[in-house]
């Protein structure tokens, strides 16, 4: 039973997101949801995830998997997350070639894109609390590191190398 609720879990969360960042609220309402990880194990694992290759949505879906049920978990949730993205994206790209200059279609887009971008920002601040606060006191390190994260972000400094960055200046000035 728990192997069908993985694969239902990610199926549902690969059918309502558009890949990347806006899996992460997905993911985290899921395990957390059901009781499979804490915010702060939902945290670690899209860290992780977003440190190894691959989409990151795939990434979770194997992390998580494999937390919550071991080997087979990690198969259930991974065909669960690709089960809809396969059968849509064969739909969408026949239609999309068709329809995508339409005036339909750009008010579609008009409105998904933005509540994409608030999707990333309602899970943000739920992970602020378990990523900058510690013993309930707010950590100046933490959110410094934060910062030169996006700021190397911005500046088109590769994922991985901000993530070395990031672990680099935690082992320094963390106590």
């Amino acid at each position: 039973m728990l192997l069908l609720e993985l694969f239902w879990s990610f199926a549902k969360i690969g059918l309502t997101s558009f890949g990347g960042l806006s899996m992460v609220p997905l993911i985290n309402s899921e395990m957390v949801g059901h009781g499979w990880m804490t915010s702060n194990e939902v945290s670690d694992i899209v860290a992780i995830a977003e440190m190894t290759p691959g989409p990151l949505g795939l990434n979770c879906a194997t992390f998580a998997g494999m937390r919550t049920a071991g080997l087979l978990g990690a198969i259930a949730a991974n065909l669960g997350v690709l089960f809809p993205t396969l059968t849509i994206c064969l739909l969408a790209a026949v239609f999309f070639q068709k329809f995508k200059d339409g005036k339909r279609m750009q008010q579609i887009m008009i409105g998904v894109r933005p509540v994409c971008m608030g999707m990333i920002l309602a899970v943000m601040v739920t992970m602020s609390l378990s990523n900058y606060v510690y013993d309930s006191t707010v950590s100046p390190v933490a959110i410094v590191i934060g910062v030169l994260g996006a700021i190397g972000l911005y500046k088109k400094l590769s994922i991985p190398l901000v993530l070395l960055l990031s672990a680099i200046l935690g082992i320094a000035f963390v106590r």
